[in-house]
């Protein structure tokens, strides 16, 4: 069995990737789907779509690459976190759509509940802050806004899932519901101190726990695929939130050792090791994807607008064909002629935590080209992961240089000014793909697919290593009108 299958359910798409026992890609699919947006802050996605997405994304992968199922070792699954799906456990079907990672609309819940003083007391347990970003104010929407979901819930008729959780429910036909301590630790519901569901937590949020899933390490066998999908009998064995997914595939397995990811959103995480410690400046503790069996911390700061930005080129402006051309756009300027582009279309994640915030584009002038806001929009993505980093390194040690990975880690551009406006050098691999490698790893691992982690190592391919070549003072410059822009940005709304 000389191939393991990776599963990325991302928020705009479905992949599948065919990873081979060099951790090299031999094969990939990949199927974007439908966004909708039924009010100014909601996000909704069809669960039915995610699921029929990714498995079709896993039949043409195999087909690609003329792989039958009897030769995948394992799945590995990861997937877009905090993401709601409630369902019938007696016929599967969703009562609503997803609500999705981005939806504001339990923006006046979170705040009604930081009103009453209960922030201090989840974030002590979860690691957390009260933010429409997590699970569990979706999930109690849900239950407050479908006729007649709350009494079913009580009688034990509905089932909660993030989107991993959903996955295998429909991978195995219903024989599992489970979800990995990663996932586990993003619902605001999990006690990530103790490693348990939360009974205080669950009459906080009046959510019944027995609609929540059971709890399963990262790197472990769960359950196999039901022979009907055309994936007869492979094992589940690796799941992970994505960012966590990306952290474990980025090797950053010691504390200290830190990546970002590009996709989407952005999200930074740092290694902590073993002992759970609450940031001082507004950055979420997070449970770290290990094979190890134990409870592994990670500091983490999450932005929601990244990538996204460049889809918002291309779909609302319609500045780009396609997401690959912006770098040659904002390449076709030298600056950004003065405009700054502040991202905040879902409010503003860490370390401003800002619900309120909206998009805003400043500095426009007459001579403004499309070139000059594909550019601003493109920085706008590397300043707001500088925030973040200036927050996590005032409480860690500094970085000797910055890992990264995802989509839109292949533009050049972007990376360069990057190392340029945090001052260290940024390192890319040569498979920026790390959220399905790691997955791939951690049901690796738990095959015996791979011996050891010190194995992974080894066959590690050649980085991409970007240097600063800005001065201090023009970052400075540069890193103070951002500030400006920002806190033009925030409480738009409120």
């Amino acid at each position: 069995m000389p191939y393991i299958l990776a599963l990325d359910q991302g928020t705009t798409s479905s992949r599948a990737i065919l990873f081979d026992q060099s951790g090299a890609i031999v094969s990939v699919a990949q199927h974007e789907f439908q966004q909708f947006y039924p009010q100014p802050g909601w996000v909704e996605h069809d669960p039915t779509e995610i699921f029929t997405s990714q498995l079709s994304c896993a039949v043409e992968v195999l087909g690609r690459a003329d792989v039958r199922p009897r030769d995948i070792a394992a799945i590995g699954i990861t997937n877009q976190r905090e993401t709601v799906v409630v369902w019938d456990r007696a016929t599967g079907h969703a009562i609503h759509p997803a609500i999705v990672w981005q939806d504001r609309r339990t923006a006046s819940a979170c705040q009604s509940l930081k009103d009453s003083g209960a922030e201090e007391n989840v974030s002590s347990r979860t690691g957390l802050v009260l933010d429409p970003y997590f699970s569990a104010t979706k999930i109690a929407w849900i239950l407050d806004n479908v006729p007649g979901a709350r009494a079913r819930a009580s009688r034990g008729e509905l089932a909660f899932g993030t989107i991993d959780t959903w996955l295998i429910w429909n991978l195995t036909s219903g024989q599992r519901h489970v979800t990995d301590v990663t996932n586990a630790s993003r619902t605001l519901l999990y006690n990530i101190v103790k490693g348990e569901w939360d009974q205080e937590l669950l009459r906080l949020f009046n959510i019944p726990a027995s609609m929540l899933p059971e709890v399963v390490w990262s790197s472990q066998k769960v359950g196999e695929v039901t022979t009907t999908l055309g994936l007869g009998g492979i094992p589940i064995a690796g799941i992970a939130g994505d960012q966590q997914a990306a952290l474990f595939g980025q090797l950053c397995w010691g504390p200290g050792e830190a990546k970002n990811t590009y996709g989407t959103g952005c999200f930074l995480l740092q290694n902590i090791g073993t002992q759970f410690a609450r940031s001082k400046n507004r950055l979420i503790t997070t449970l770290a994807a290990s094979t190890q069996h134990r409870l592994e911390y990670a500091f983490e700061g999450s932005i929601f607008i990244g990538g996204a930005v460049v889809q918002w080129l291309r779909d609302n402006l319609k500045l780009i064909g396609s997401s690959a051309d912006v770098e040659a756009l904002a390449a076709s300027v030298p600056d950004t002629g003065g405009v700054t582009f502040v991202p905040a279309f879902v409010g503003l994640g860490a370390p401003h935590w800002d619900p309120h915030a909206a998009g805003l584009i400043i500095g426009l002038r007459r001579g403004t080209l499309p070139g000059h806001i594909a550019r601003a929009a493109l920085e706008s993505i590397a300043f707001q992961v500088a925030d973040v980093l200036q927050a996590v390194q005032a409480e860690t040690s500094p970085l000797a240089a910055l890992r990264v990975d995802g989509g839109a880690a292949v533009n050049n551009l972007l990376m360069q000014f990057q190392a340029d406006i945090l001052g260290v050098p940024v390192v890319r691999p040569q498979v920026t793909e790390t959220t399905a490698l790691g997955a791939a790893y951690l049901a690796g691992l738990a095959t015996s697919f791979w011996d050891s982690p010190d194995q992974l190592v080894t066959v590690r391919q050649g980085d991409t290593r970007f240097a600063p070549a800005m001065s201090s003072h023009h970052r400075a410059e540069r890193r103070a009108l951002w500030t400006r822009a920002v806190e033009r940005a925030k409480g738009w709304d409120a």
